[in-house]
């Protein structure tokens, strides 16, 4: 009798739990929540689930649709609450399919091209399927640009500084101890910088976003070459895993992401017919390997020179506002530096891990004094070293055309022998000018440099 008893317990249990095989296969994968992400080109849906996922996505015309096939899916989120402002759908719909699978339907305004993948949990997020929505006409838009050329300049043109806001969209960047995001820190910050930079004669500025959405990294410097940049600006906060460092820096690209970069536009035969030099210059179209592997060389050399150049001239302004993390321009391999024809750096605005700098740099003051002293460097810099064929160049050569006398005040950096240098005269003789007893000079003193 107690065989018998054990061997039906035994039963029971074992059927229980074979029932409960099928039942938890039946619940299959949730759809958690989810977020839309409205950009120029695309809209980003993604969809928080709690696994992986079998999934199908496929467009339809007459009228506009997106399919999304979930198998094995049941949906917990209220999609009908997605803000849909700003996107090309019109309503989303959903439904069960085939009995565990879900069907979820996004009407569309215009015929869009799908794209979908899934992205592993990390420190913010767990398991999200990503559907991109992307509008071919707006990347069709985005053609390379004729050179700005500024009003009232006789036709010279405007030197172009790209500003980029770091991440955006689903990638929020670093956050605070209070939750301070570096994706709004930042997007506030270059918006400030973009229309100091406007504000100037001979000066345009162009962002490589201006809301809240995502642009892979390779996307924001083809962005730079298509404005014909001549210099790009990507704004950053930093991040540590203890709140005690703080402090502004630049970063411009280091040797070796510049040997690793070289190599991977050789390698790609689309790069080959990309201009060399922003708004012109050489092309690699037709060169043998070892001719385009020097002249690539040759510009991302002089590109490293020039962003550590204007890298330098920012990092003095910054120090006057701010501290600074580090006394000099550092070097990284930074994807979004990796540009060979233009100059690139990279500010890191201060580090949000720390209490003190988030606060500052969650404060509207702050973030103007420090946009303001970024364009201030980038002013010094180009005032001294203009590119060819903008109004700045044309200005400074012709600054004494009549034989006048030009008055000039002393910016950080500036010496007596390099201003005698610039200007063709000798230095005993800007000394003699001056009733200058030796050849120091101060930061904001107003010298007179008479015509060569």
């Amino acid at each position: 009798m107690m065989i018998i008893k054990t061997f039906s317990r035994w039963f029971i249990a074992t059927g229980l739990m074979l029932l409960m095989v099928p039942l938890a296969a039946m619940a299959g994968v949730t759809i958690d929540s989810a977020r839309i992400w409205p950009a120029p080109d695309h809209t980003r849906l993604v969809l928080d689930i709690g696994g992986k996922i079998d999934h199908k996505v496929f467009a339809l015309s007459g009228p506009s649709r997106l399919v999304i096939d979930l198998e094995n899916a049941s949906l917990k989120a209220d999609l009908e609450k997605l803000d849909l402002s700003g996107s090309p759908v019109r309503r989303i719909r959903s439904a069960p399919r085939n009995g565990n699978d879900l069907r979820v339907v996004l009407d569309l305004k215009t015929d869009i091209k799908p794209r979908s993948f899934q992205l592993e949990p990390n420190q913010k997020y767990g398991h999200r399927l990503v559907v991109d929505l992307i509008d071919e006409g707006g990347l069709k838009a985005r053609k390379p640009s004729e050179p700005t050329v500024s009003q009232n300049s006789n036709g010279k043109r405007d030197i172009i500084v790209v500003v980029d806001a770091g991440h955006g969209g689903e990638d929020p960047g670093a956050i605070g101890p209070r939750g301070t995001r570096e994706k709004d820190v930042v997007l506030n910050m270059a918006k400030t910088l973009a229309n100091l930079i406007e504000a100037r004669p001979g000066y345009t500025a162009k962002l490589t976003r201006n809301g809240d959405y995502y642009i892979d990294l390779r996307s924001r410097t083809l962005l730079a070459r298509k404005h014909n940049a001549d210099l790009f600006v990507s704004v950053h906060a930093d991040a540590f895993r203890t709140p005690q460092p703080s402090g502004a820096s630049v970063f411009a690209l280091s040797q070796r992401g510049a040997t690793s970069e070289t190599a991977r536009w050789l390698a790609k035969s689309e790069n080959r017919s990309d201009l060399i030099g922003g708004a012109g210059g050489v092309s690699l179209d037709g060169r043998n390997e070892m001719l385009a592997g020097v002249l690539l060389d040759l510009s991302m050399t002089a590109s490293i020179n020039s962003s550590l150049g204007v890298g330098s001239s920012i990092l003095g302004r910054l120090g006057s506002v701010a501290k600074l993390h580090k006394k000099g321009v550092e070097q990284a391999a930074f994807a979004v530096l990796k540009s060979p024809d233009i100059p690139s750096i990279l500010v890191e605005a201060g580090f949000i891990s720390n209490p003190r700098e988030e606060q500052n740099l969650s404060s509207s003051w702050y973030r103007e004094k420090l946009s303001r002293a970024v364009f201030e460097g980038i002013d010094d810099y180009f005032q001294k070293a203009p590119p060819p064929g903008t109004l700045l160049a044309w200005q400074k050569q012709n600054r004494r055309g009549d034989g006048s006398v030009s008055q000039y005040r002393i910016r950080r950096g500036d010496t007596l022998s390099g201003l005698a240098k610039e200007n063709q005269i000798s230095v005993s003789e800007l000394m003699q000018y001056n009733d200058l007893n030796d050849d120091r000079v101060m930061v904001g003193q107003t010298i007179r440099i008479p015509a060569s």
